[in-house]
């Protein structure tokens, strides 16, 4: 029978209800995650690596006491689909690794968390027993992790970035594996019935709309150039200078002395601190020209940042007197002579494109995959009717 022709399957609401109670709680827990982490620290100092890791490892454990308990039937397929989800799993983790065990142990966390997201929404996708079963839940999560990162990039001391959506995914394609294995479907098919089409239509329109809006807020803004020098920001330099007059002003009475972290983080500090950043390490490598040009980016667009006692120095950034004329007499030359000067400072890429026509991509995108072109042939004319009938005999 044609999977056109099957009745479509009525969906429960429950399991998507518990699904994005989940959901919320993984993407509403971001302000909380560094309070936690910073007492775990503190009560067990050296072995926060060992508390994650063995926490991973315990889920892990659970998730395959789970799988043994409950395969009874096509064992060889769902269990080989189960060590497919470890050993891709692994892999990428390995691949990725950047080397700081703490930062490892928090990204290899992710692998578990949206791991349990995509089992939920497999749950409550698995009802339509077609070939939705293996994109759905792959979407669905990937809103939730987009959803995340968006938010996490409002948060202090918090990173939200394109990077870090792309790791959520190879989570959620592990999630994926171990789903099919622990529940498959009833037929392994491509096959998608008319109403599973609508359903990942409107889901996959909604995916390009929030990655898009991810996008557009962390990824998007603008080459901010002064005199022979330019570097990326979020801002325009007009607004650059409108920010920097206001928080000279706010910080004046209210300086950032304590790092809030239930609370919005201040993008042009962050911008800032970049610049800092790669000052002092451009002056410490011996870079001395990197070193003042960063310097003069700091002077132009973000002098609060330079003089403002806050969480991360007491004392501002500022050089003294001194350390910038020594900067600038070992610069020396090479300042006339070189090519214009383009900062690397920014942490995460920062795309120069029209956010007009950013959104007009978007929009059409968005409406293609909603509403998809059908192409009809043109009638065939009477005298061609006529010879396509059977002559009789």
């Amino acid at each position: 029978m044609p999977i056109d022709s099957v009745p479509a399957t009525r969906l429960r609401a429950w399991p998507f209800v518990a699904a994005s109670i989940v959901s919320a709680v993984l993407v509403l827990s971001a302000p909380f995650v560094g309070l936690i982490r910073g007492q775990i620290r503190s009560a067990f100092p050296g072995h926060f690596v060992a508390i994650v890791a063995g926490s991973i490892g315990i889920a892990i454990a659970a998730a395959i006491l789970l799988a043994l308990l409950r395969i009874r039937e096509r064992r060889a397929l769902r269990y080989g689909l189960i060590a497919l989800a470890l050993v891709f799993g692994a892999a990428y983790s390995f691949a990725m690794r950047t080397g700081n065990p703490e930062v490892d142990a928090v990204e290899h966390f992710h692998f578990v968390s949206y791991g349990i997201v995509t089992l939920l929404f497999y749950r409550a996708w698995r009802p339509a027993d077609d070939g939705a079963v293996f994109i759905l839940p792959v979407l669905s999560a990937l809103i939730v992790g987009t959803l995340d990162e968006w938010f996490q990039w409002f948060i202090p001391n918090r990173i939200g970035e394109l990077r870090d959506i792309f790791l959520n995914g190879a989570a959620i394609a592990t999630g994926l594996l171990f789903s099919l294995g622990l529940d498959p479907p009833h037929r392994f098919t491509p096959a998608i019935s008319r109403a599973s089409r609508m359903r990942l239509r409107r889901v996959l329109a909604a995916t390009v709309v929030v990655l898009a809006a991810f996008v557009a807020s962390v990824h998007l803004g603008h080459v901010v150039r002064d005199g022979e020098r330019a570097f990326k920001s979020i801002y325009s330099a007009q607004q650059l200078d409108a920010r920097a007059a206001d928080r000279a002003a706010r910080w004046s009475a209210a300086p950032p002395i304590r790092l809030e972290r239930l609370s919005a983080e201040d993008q042009y500090m962050s911008e800032g601190l970049w610049h800092v950043q790669r000052r002092n390490r451009a002056w410490e490598g011996g870079n001395a020209v990197a070193a003042f040009e960063e310097n003069r980016i700091l002077e132009r667009f973000f002098a609060p940042v330079l003089d403002t006692p806050s969480y991360v120095s007491r004392t501002g950034h500022r050089w003294a007197a001194a350390q910038r004329a020594d900067a600038e007499a070992r610069a020396g030359q090479a300042l006339i002579e070189r090519r214009p000067y383009v900062s690397d400072a920014h942490l995460y890429p920062i795309f120069s494109w029209s956010k007009t026509v950013f959104w007009l991509v978007v929009a059409a995108l968005a409406i293609a995959v909603l509403v998809p072109l059908r192409f009809r042939a043109a009638p065939a004319s009477p005298a061609a009717q006529t010879a396509s009938r059977p002559s009789e005999r």
